[in-house]
């Protein structure tokens, strides 16, 4: 039997013009906020009720519009693995190995992409929403690892705001992995913050002044409903997504990658051609900005991008689950604040979830983290060589913004830090090599296969790369002591410090403790990690550490293996096969959401 609502969509397709797979995305994400406006309507008690809409929703779209099943299937399979393990396992080891899992089966659709699977124009990647899927199930896991096996004063105010006490049921879990205005492109958020939202706890800080009357009479009808009015904010959220999937439809008419390869664009100057990519990656990014920026909205109008309420200037924030800055990134003088605007919410979970979760505790992230940090970007993003060629050419772009930063910036600072009038140009060429700079970066990602991302670099002559070369050579090469030297007698700040130092110096003791102080604030320096793109200052990369790091590693697992670790891990497992054995016999928790789950009493490992 023939699915109805996949032919009306198809006969749509048919009449608009518009690809079977963008039709089928662009109804999901127009239809969520009807679906959203009955949602935010339902009784806030009735929690069961929500999710039970929640789930219901989202199959509507996964069996009814796109019509995935094999989809559902692959979502379904790493959601339940993750609520299984993280109910039974009781282990340190549970967060890792639910995140090894996850990833795993995540990298393993990559490759059938990649290389078993013949692309289907009619057919949805699943692996989109497996990614968004990923971020939600690992930082579950971790979060209910912090609330359960942790003390509070183990963990930090990040960790500590989103840690779960008890296990959810089994409905409340599905709603939050399959919550359908962000099933499909984002954004991910935490599970604390979703059950938060679940049970009206996040407009705790709300003014009843500020919450809107309920239009019918109910028992609870002396309460106001809890989700304040958001409508204005969501229909300008709404226009501007319109905005840009109209351009993201029009443009490529005139600006397009197959222009490329034709003998008319191998005749262009070299001017042309890179402005060129410049405008041909606006083109690749307005997809991003019309689904985010939907999704955004849709989220809002259901109530999970409220953020809280500001009793001084009484204005609510609606950024919770913000996952694009588009002004920001569109108008960004340096790398850093570009990757910084992009992708937040990925951003922050491999912060939180990967980088600070890598590193030793009590110890500050190192090596070891960079590169774990690195590598789950890269894999998360995909195998194909387009995503490591812009990862790898991205870690350069860090290193050269410090440079630049720390370099020539201050020329166009005086001694207190404020801008001269001279600084405008800086932030205008900065402005101008970024654009440039991005257009060059992202065309190995869109591209994805190797030989069209660098016969796109040829047809430019590699310009980039070279004046990253450049770079390098000036400051970091065998002259770069006389040319660092020369940029800080120009600098107002560095010439005022040295005056300072020397000052300092000739105070005897007081000068040595301000020499210690300085070199401890710069070792206690961050690095800074944008969509796992950390940068290759390989002058400032200690072999050493590394190598510390590493050897600590095998010795630590050498001792787990000595005090009996592997057998331990046994028992463990053991122990969550007959607990999930003797839940599923018991028949009190065969309903459909699992009785919630305290699993604390049971004997922690040593």
């Amino acid at each position: 039997m023939g699915n109805p609502i996949e032919s009306r969509v198809l006969e749509l397709a048919a009449k608009t013009g518009l690809d079977e797979v963008t039709l089928k995305l662009a109804i999901c994400l127009f239809s969520s906020f009807p679906f959203n406006a009955i949602l935010k309507r339902l009784p806030d008690g009735n929690l069961t009720l929500k999710c039970w809409y929640i789930v219901g929703v989202s199959a509507f779209y996964l069996f009814g519009v796109l019509n995935i099943f094999t989809g559902f299937r692959t979502l379904f399979l790493s959601t339940m693995f993750t609520y299984v393990i993280s109910r039974f396992y009781r282990s340190r080891f549970m967060p890792y190995l639910n995140f090894v899992v996850v990833m795993a089966h995540l990298a393993i659709n990559h490759l059938g992409v990649q290389f078993l699977s013949t692309p289907d124009p009619s057919s949805l990647d699943i692996t989109g929403a497996q990614m968004v899927l990923v971020m939600k199930l690992t930082a579950f896991a971790w979060s209910y690892h912090d609330g359960v096996d942790r003390k509070d004063s183990e963990l930090s105010d990040y960790q500590r705001a989103r840690a779960i006490k008890k296990h959810p049921s089994l409905l409340s879990f599905l709603a939050y992995a399959f919550f359908y205005p962000s099933l499909f492109t984002g954004p991910s958020f935490d599970f604390a913050d979703f059950e938060s939202w679940l049970n009206c706890e996040v407009f705790r800080d709300l003014p009843d002044a500020r919450k809107p009357k309920r239009r019918w009479t109910t028992k609870d009808s002396n309460l106001r409903r809890q989700i304040p009015k958001c409508g204005r904010l969501v229909l300008w959220r709404v226009v501007q997504g319109i905005f840009w999937i109209t351009l993201s439809t029009l443009l490529p008419n005139y600006i397009s990658r197959e222009y490329m390869e034709t003998p008319a664009y191998a005749q262009k100057s070299f001017l042309y051609k890179i402005h060129y990519l410049v405008l041909l990656s606006f083109t690749f990014r307005l997809k991003y900005y019309a689904a985010w920026t939907m999704s955004e909205a849709s989220c809002i109008l259901c109530g999970l991008g409220y953020n809280g309420y500001d009793p001084k200037t009484k204005q609510i924030r609606w950024d919770r689950v913000r996952n694009i800055n588009i002004w920001k990134f569109e108008t960004a003088s340096n790398t850093h604040g570009s990757l910084e605007a992009w992708n937040m919410n990925t951003n922050k979970w491999l912060k939180n979830y990967v980088y600070l979760r890598v590193a030793k505790p009590g110890s500050k992230p190192g090596f070891r983290s960079t590169l774990f940090t690195f590598l789950t970007s890269a894999f998360w993003h995909g195998t194909r060589p387009g995503y490591y060629l812009s990862f790898a050419t991205g870690a350069l772009y860090q290193s050269c913004g410090k440079i630049f930063r720390r370099n020539l910036r201050p020329l166009f600072l005086n001694a207190d830090g404020e801008p001269l009038p001279s600084k405008i140009l800086y932030d205008i060429i900065c402005f101008y090599v970024t654009k440039l700079s991005f257009g060059y970066l992202v065309q190995p990602f869109v591209l994805l296969d190797l030989p069209l991302s660098w016969a796109c670099w040829r047809s430019v002559h590699f310009y980039i790369h070279l004046g990253i070369l450049v770079t390098f050579l000036i400051f970091k090469g065998p002259f770069s002591r006389p040319v660092i030297k020369f940029f800080k007698s120009k600098q107002p700040a560095a010439v005022a410090q040295k005056k300072q130092k020397d000052e300092l110096e000739d105070a005897g003791p007081l000068g040595e403790i301000a020499k210690a102080k300085r070199l401890y604030e710069q070792r206690e320096a961050k690095t800074e990690m944008q969509l796992g793109i950390s940068g290759a200052d390989f002058d400032e990369f200690d072999f050493g550490e590394a190598k510390r790091e590493f050897a600590e590693f095998f010795e630590s697992y050498e001792k787990w293996r000595a005090d009996k670790g592997l057998e331990i891990e046994e028992h463990n497992l053991q122990r969550a096969f007959q607990n999930f054995k003797q839940e599923l016999s018991s028949g009190q928790p065969r309903r459909m959401s699992f009785s919630v789950y305290d699993p604390r009493p049971a004997k922690k490992e040593e």
